[in-house]
C-alpha cells in the first residue's frame, strides 16, 4: 500500500485523516478515507468504525469516549461516501458489498502498522451488514470482536415486498444497476438528529441528506445479495448486537421518531442478528434511535457503557 499522508480532519481536536486510493471500478477512480485519533498513552487495542447508508463518520463523542478509555480509534468513510467522494461520482453508489472489503483491508493494514494487536470492528446499519459479511468471509486475524449498532440485516417492509418485489428488483439490478426506484420522502429521522431541526448534532447535510436518496437497482441488489450470503455463513468472533427496543410503525406520531428506530425493524434485527454466530450478546435500549450513539445523552451513555463492559470481557487483554 502507498505511504499514508495524515492531515488534520474536519472534526478537529486531534483527529487526523488520510485518503487511500484503490483501483478504478465501473465509475472510474475510487478512494476511501481513514480517520483516526490515538489514545494518549501507547495502546495495542483499537476500534474500527464503519458507517451506514447516506452517512459518514461524524460520531466524534463516541470516538473520544473510546480514546479516553485507552483505545486507538479509527473510522472509515467508504468509497463514494463523505470525505471519500470524488468529483463526478454518484453518492453512495455500490453494486456489490464486497467492493467495500478493500476499504476495510486497507484500514486494518494501517492500524496494524500503528502497532495494534487487537481490533474491535464496529458497524452501523448498512455498515453493520457489510462488517458482518466481511467477518463471515475473510476476517483479518487482528479483528477479535464485532460490535453492531442497528445492523441492516433485513428489509423493513411487508413480507410480499421482501419476498417478491426485492428479489425481482435485484435481478433487474444485474442488468440495469443505475435505474432508480422512487420512494416517498421522509425527513422524520433527520429531524431527531440535526441541530438545524430538533436534534443536537451538526453535520454536513450534503454527505448525510435529511431525506434518504432514491436507491438504484444496483444498490438494492448489493444489499439483497449481501443479506442472502450472510445467512448462509457464520461470524466466528464474539458479536455484540445492539438495537432499539422498538421501531417506528406506519401511522405512528411524529413524537415516536424520538423514541424508536425509524429506519429498520428491530424484530428482524434481533431474529437475524442472534443467528450470526455461536457467541452473540444482544442488548436493547429503550428509546434508542436507529443510530444508538446519536440518541439522547442518557441513552447513548448506556450504549457507551455497554460497549466498554462487553469489550472488557470479549477482547484479549493488551
Amino acid at each position: 500500500m502507498e505511504s499514508v499522508n495524515w492531515q488534520p480532519d474536519i472534526l478537529g481536536d486531534g483527529f487526523e485523516m488520510a485518503f487511500i486510493n484503490h483501483p478504478a471500478d465501473y465509475s472510474g477512480k475510487v478512494r476511501s478515507t481513514v480517520i483516526r485519533k490515538l489514545a494518549t498513552a501507547p495502546s495495542h487495542k483499537a476500534i474500527l468504525y464503519v458507517h451506514g447508508f447516506s452517512d459518514y463518520f461524524l460520531q466524534k463523542e463516541m470516538a473520544q469516549m473510546f480514546v479516553d478509555h485507552g483505545y486507538n480509534f479509527y473510522a472509515i468513510d467508504l468509497r463514494k461516501y463523505g470525505r471519500s467522494l470524488l468529483e463526478g461520482q454518484r453518492l453512495f453508489q455500490v453494486r456489490d458489498l464486497h467492493e467495500y472489503f478493500p476499504d476495510i483491508d486497507s484500514a486494518v493494514e494501517i492500524i496494524s502498522a500503528d502497532g495494534t494487536e487487537s481490533i474491535a470492528l464496529l458497524g452501523h446499519s448498512t455498515g453493520g451488514l457489510t462488517t458482518s459479511l466481511y467477518m463471515s468471509e475473510k476476517p483479518s486475524p487482528l479483528i477479535k470482536a464485532l460490535m453492531l449498532n442497528s445492523p441492516f440485516l433485513d428489509w423493513n417492509m411487508p413480507t410480499f415486498q421482501k419476498k417478491v418485489i426485492i428479489p425481482i428488483a435485484s435481478s433487474f439490478g444485474r442488468v440495469f444497476p443505475n435505474v432508480k426506484i422512487h420512494q416517498e420522502p421522509d425527513a422524520g429521522y433527520a429531524n431527531t438528529l440535526s441541530a438545524h431541526h430538533q436534534g443536537e448534532w451538526l453535520y454536513r447535510d450534503d454527505w448525510k441528506p435529511d431525506v434518504l436518496p432514491d436507491p438504484d437497482l444496483g444498490w438494492i441488489r448489493a444489499i439483497y445479495q449481501g443479506q442472502k450470503q450472510l445467512r448462509r455463513q457464520s461470524v466466528k468472533v464474539p458479536v455484540l448486537l445492539m438495537h432499539s427496543s422498538c421501531s417506528v410503525k406506519k401511522g405512528d406520531s411524529k413524537e415516536s421518531y424520538f423514541h424508536a428506530d425509524a429506519i429498520l425493524d428491530v424484530e428482524t434485527i434481533s431474529y437475524y442478528g442472534t443467528r450470526l454466530g455461536n457467541d452473540v450478546t444482544e442488548v436493547t435500549f429503550q428509546d434508542g434511535l436507529h443510530d444508538l450513539v446519536l440518541s439522547k445523552k442518557i441513552i447513548r451513555e448506556q450504549v457507551y457503557e455497554t460497549m466498554l463492559s462487553w469489550l472488557c470481557h470479549s477482547m484479549p487483554k493488551s
